[in-house]
């Protein structure tokens, strides 16, 4: 695998001259993909029709007027994630870091919820903000900001979360969205992240079905890791779509990849530090209709032995 420059197309690699992902026994995602029927998959009610008043104000004006039907939006991976379409409406009155009306109030409960936030504003966060199962998190209409610390995923399946800013996360281990360990059927979609002293999203010990769709991320240095270490062989499960997201200016880890596999569809990686796409141990990269447009580094797929 040589060295790419300047702006590359349609581009596929695996490490040690394997068959590049997808193949006949590992398909690329595709929306179209029929799911299999154990899993639910909400279907976008087509009855409601919008004003032209309507899409002036809406947050997503060119889908169903419906708040759930962000539920049947995802694509890849992580499209099987319902997140809280099953649970009941929780408003987020408070940008307190904890108690009654807080973010973290909402995520900590038991049962499926779909938050929504009355206020905009900035959450000082002063630990990982936990979210448990089956939780949307929907910034939609309002803009939400997390600081201090970021969104830790442990142990749970079916999240969304969707149009939240997070910036100046500090500490160790200070990751903007950690996925760990063994998470899945999740979304992040339209986030804004920068600035952590770690990683701004981590994805390793076993999580899979993950998509991470129309994220910005920018002013940082290791800006995605997808498997823990070159040990951690139990990382062979992963499965994660990124699509349409704009990687603006950070230094690598667009993403770097153990043992997983990733699609990456039209996405935008521009002026890297060191490299743009970085695979090792096993992993399986497919680089589909993306854009690298690369400033005084060169290098745009990097393979690592880690032997």
């Amino acid at each position: 695998m040589g060295n790419s420059h300047g702006h590359g197309h349609h581009r596929k690699f695996s490490d040690n001259g394997n068959v590049p992902f997808p193949d006949k026994t590992a398909a690329a995602p595709s929306a179209s993909q029929p799911v299999p029927p154990s899993i639910y998959r909400p279907q976008i009610p087509t009855s409601l029709t919008r004003t032209p008043e309507m899409a002036n104000v809406l947050p997503y004006p060119h889908v169903d007027s419906a708040l759930r039907a962000l539920a049947a939006q995802a694509e890849g991976f992580g499209r099987s994630a319902t997140g809280g379409l099953h649970g009941p409406i929780y408003f987020v009155s408070s940008l307190a870091d904890d108690g009654p009306g807080s973010l973290r109030d909402a995520c900590r409960k038991k049962e499926p919820l779909w938050i929504v936030f009355e206020v905009s504003g900035t959450i000082q966060l002063g630990s990982y903000l936990n979210v448990s199962s089956y939780k949307t998190i929907d910034g939609r209409g309002q803009r939400i900001k997390l600081t201090g610390k970021g969104l830790r995923l442990k142990e749970c399946e079916h999240v969304i979360i969707c149009n939240l800013e997070l910036e100046g996360g500090r500490g160790p281990d200070g990751d903007g969205i950690q996925i760990k360990p063994n998470s899945k059927h999740i979304w992040i979609d339209r986030c804004s992240l920068r600035e952590y002293d770690d990683g701004l999203i981590d994805i390793t010990r076993e999580s899979t079905d993950i998509t991470i769709s129309r994220c910005h991320f920018a002013q940082h240095d290791k800006t995605m890791l997808i498997g823990a270490d070159p040990t951690h062989v139990g990382d062979r499960c992963i499965r994660v779509t990124i699509h349409h997201c704009f990687f603006d200016g950070t230094r690598q880890r667009h993403p770097r990849v153990r043992f997983g596999k990733v699609h990456l569809y039209n996405n935008y990686i521009r002026n890297w530090g060191i490299y743009a796409v970085c695979a090792s141990v096993e992993s399986q990269i497919y680089s589909q209709c993306n854009i690298y447009e690369a400033g005084q580094k060169k290098i745009a797929f990097k393979y690592l032995s880690e032997k």
